[in-house]
C-alpha cells in the first residue's frame, strides 16, 4: 500500500470524455501531475498518465507498476474528483 498525502483536482469542461486533471503527492516525497480523468462509456471514471510521443513511440513519464497501486490511486483521485464536482453543483 502506498501513502497518498495530497490530491489536487482541476475540473474542466468535458471534452471527448475528459473531465479534469489530477495531481498527487506520494509518500510525502513525489509529486505526480497531469493525470487526466476521463468518464467511462459504461459509467464511472478512468485515469490516464502523461506520455510524450516521439517519432517512433509513446514515452511514459510515470505510471503505476501494478494493478493494486493503480486501483489505490484511481480510487483516491476519483473520490476527490466526485467530492469537488458535488460541491460545485
Amino acid at each position: 500500500m502506498i501513502s497518498i498525502n495530497e490530491i489536487q483536482i482541476v475540473p474542466i469542461e468535458s471534452k471527448n470524455g475528459m473531465v479534469g486533471f489530477a495531481s498527487v503527492i506520494v509518500a510525502n516525497a513525489f509529486y505526480l501531475g497531469s493525470i487526466a480523468i476521463f468518464t467511462r462509456p459504461e459509467g464511472g471514471y478512468r485515469l490516464t498518465y502523461p506520455t510524450r510521443k516521439n517519432t517512433r513511440q509513446n514515452l511514459n513519464f510515470f505510471y503505476p507498476i501494478n494493478k493494486e497501486v493503480a486501483q489505490q490511486v484511481e480510487l483516491a483521485v476519483i473520490k476527490k474528483y466526485q467530492e469537488i464536482v458535488i460541491d460545485t453543483n
